[in-house]
């Protein structure tokens, strides 16, 4: 897929998540068949620049590119003034925000929030291309603030408009949160009213979601979330089902281990121990969820509190699943694990 001058792997990428798609998470997404992985989003308040948060975020050290990055805020000058930030830094590409329906974030008018002031919108959508006329400039965002106020395809003219490059759309409103199930007839909508790539996000955990989402939507890629969560081959898995129409066969569990302990390490070396292994107790959850014994696994797993103890828990579970030759048995075929 071309994106802007960038010749991507392909049309799959990795959404934007807060506390999940670090430069470790980016990495390995990468390494698993992603084409574009979107970095956390950071902020747009200049007091919060020199922050060990904020500086970990913009950190890209030896992450192959494009390099993406998503800028959040409600100010036009403050976001051109972070696009500038980040480009100068090193971002190849500049994502904003205007899809996360967290309070924090939406309090402060931004993410979004933004749906209800269109003016905004186009104020900021034209205050951050003309603050990075070298660096194309994307935009995420949601159906609408709510079911009664689906704008979409308004936000997109505007965007379009406004020198946007690309549109990656989840489908959902601000009120849904991540409740119910994504609709995709109104990105289906906003394909046909716009000539820039657009791309379909929510809900896609499958490669035969996948392909449906496309030929629903016509979209031009789709971006996966949660869906990777634990589950970093779900893009080699889509991008070999969209190529050949064959389902690769799960991952047998020594390749999940592989997999795991690898993760494990850039995230001990990219946060030191002691955040390292707590960041990585959610991380190994996913890993686990849907294998038999996982819910015992878990308890005694988040009671390490070293590096060598987390690591010895991980390898003694996996070890003994790997014996056995099992493969993954995705999630839903375990229901009480998931209640556990």
């Amino acid at each position: 897929m071309q994106l802007a001058g960038f010749t991507l792997r392909n049309n799959l990428f990795v959404a934007p998540m807060a506390g999940v798609t670090d430069r470790p998470f980016r990495q390995l997404a990468k390494r698993m068949g992603a084409g574009l992985a979107v970095s956390e989003m950071v902020t747009s308040n200049a007091l919060l620049y020199a922050t060990a948060k904020t500086r970990r975020r913009t950190d890209h050290s030896g992450e192959p590119g494009p390099i993406s990055v998503q800028i959040a805020g409600a100010d036009p000058l403050q976001m051109a003034q972070a696009a500038r930030l980040n480009a100068d830094q090193g971002a190849q590409i500049i994502d904003i925000n205007m899809g996360c329906p967290a309070k924090k974030v939406c309090n402060v008018a931004a993410g979004s929030a933004l749906l209800r002031d269109e003016a905004l919108v186009a104020r900021i959508l034209e205050a951050v291309v003309a603050a990075v006329p070298q660096t194309p400039v994307t935009l995420k965002f949601r159906t609408g603030w709510d079911r009664d106020s689906r704008n979409a395809a308004t936000i997109a003219r505007i965007a379009e408009s406004s020198g946007i490059r690309l549109l990656a759309i989840h489908g959902r409103t601000r009120a849904d949160l991540y409740m119910g199930q994504a609709e995709y007839d109104t990105i289906a909508e906003v394909k046909t009213r716009v000539s820039i790539p657009v791309i379909a996000n929510g809900d896609i955990d499958s490669p035969q979601k996948a392909r449906a989402v496309l030929a629903h939507t016509g979209a031009d890629g789709l971006m996966i979330g949660r869906a990777a969560q634990g589950r970093p081959w779900i893009f080699r898995e889509i991008e070999h089902y969209l190529a050949t129409g064959q389902l690769l066969p799960p991952p047998p569990v020594a390749e999940i281990h592989g997999v795991c302990r690898t993760h494990l390490a850039d995230l001990y070396g990219f946060y030191g121990e002691q955040a390292g292994v707590r960041i990585a107790r959610k991380h190994i959850a996913w890993y686990t969820r849907g294998l038999v014994g996982a819910a015992a696994f878990r308890k005694h797993m988040n009671l390490q509190e070293t590096v060598e103890g987390q690591v010895a828990a991980v390898d003694a579970f996996f070890l003994r699943m790997a014996g056995e030759g099992l493969r993954l048995r995705y999630q839903e075929e375990f229901p009480e694990e998931l209640a556990a």
